[in-house]
């Protein structure tokens, strides 16, 4: 299960290199093509969605099957593989958390860089009239 992680890792990753040179000031020249290959990257990502709900459920499965440590009814090495079991758990919650937010996120400002484009084009045709 730990590649599943590191595409997930990548995938958070490449989302939040996006929105900050999208939003970066400055890079206008680049922008266009920015908004291009983030508009042609949103559907492929969009697949991050289902994958994220599956990992949530493999989280949850986990979860729910895990051996209980509670008081002296375990050894301390048990209860320290099962504090480290739920600490990796609440690691790869977050990370699902901040892929579907950067996504949201990238979707989002994507949407407000081209409207913005769009609405400047249409002042340059009004002053031009």
């Amino acid at each position: 299960m730990a590649l599943e992680w590191v595409v997930l890792g990548y995938a958070a990753a490449a989302e939040a290199i996006m929105v900050i040179l999208l939003t970066m000031p400055g890079l206008d020249a680049l922008r266009k093509g920015l908004v291009a290959v983030t508009r042609n990257l949103l559907k492929p990502f969009l697949s991050i969605i289902p994958f994220c709900l599956f990992l949530l459920m493999d989280i949850y499965w986990k979860y729910e099957t895990r051996p209980s440590c509670d008081g002296d009814s375990c050894t301390p090495s048990e209860h320290l593989r099962h504090q480290k079991s739920i600490m990796k758990s609440q690691r790869n919650a977050l990370l699902i958390a901040s892929a579907l937010v950067f996504y949201w996120i990238l979707y989002s400002v994507t949407n407000l860089v081209v409207r913005i484009e769009q609405l400047n084009q249409r002042v340059e045709r009004l002053k031009n009239n």
